[in-house]
């Protein structure tokens, strides 16, 4: 493995710190953004690094096996649920959701501190 393939979803409060430290990392391979408003930090930072966006987060899920980490920061239960029933349906086994509670760990774990999200609570419905 070369890099490590990776698509976010969710260019907000949460979704723009990541994304810097993942364009950050030599061994990250960032494959595409997405958010419904093009106006967020996270879709400026990825068009400034030439990094696919889209306001479609299916377009970039779509291309399967070639993204090892979906990663979901957007806190909405319907996105977590499309993207299983997705996996599911396409039968796709090697790609891996991520979900945003363990980003906000792997952000506080690099920061030595508990990183805040606009999302107070999650679901795990």
């Amino acid at each position: 493995m070369e890099s490590i393939r990776i698509i976010l979803i969710g260019a907000g409060e949460t979704g723009t710190p990541l994304l810097r430290q993942l364009l950050a990392a030599p061994f990250v391979k960032v494959l595409g953004v997405a958010d419904l408003n093009d106006q967020m930090p996270g879709i400026k930072l990825a068009r400034e690094h030439h990094v696919p966006t889209s306001n479609d987060f299916m377009t970039l899920v779509r291309l399967g096996d070639a993204v090892d980490i979906v990663i979901d920061v957007t806190g909405v239960a319907k996105v977590r649920e499309q993207l299983r029933e997705y996996m599911q349906a396409s039968g796709n086994r090697h790609t891996i959701i991520m979900h945003e509670l363990i980003a906000v760990l792997l952000m506080s774990l690099s920061q030595g501190k508990l990183v805040s999200t606009k999302h107070k609570s999650v679901d795990y419905d």
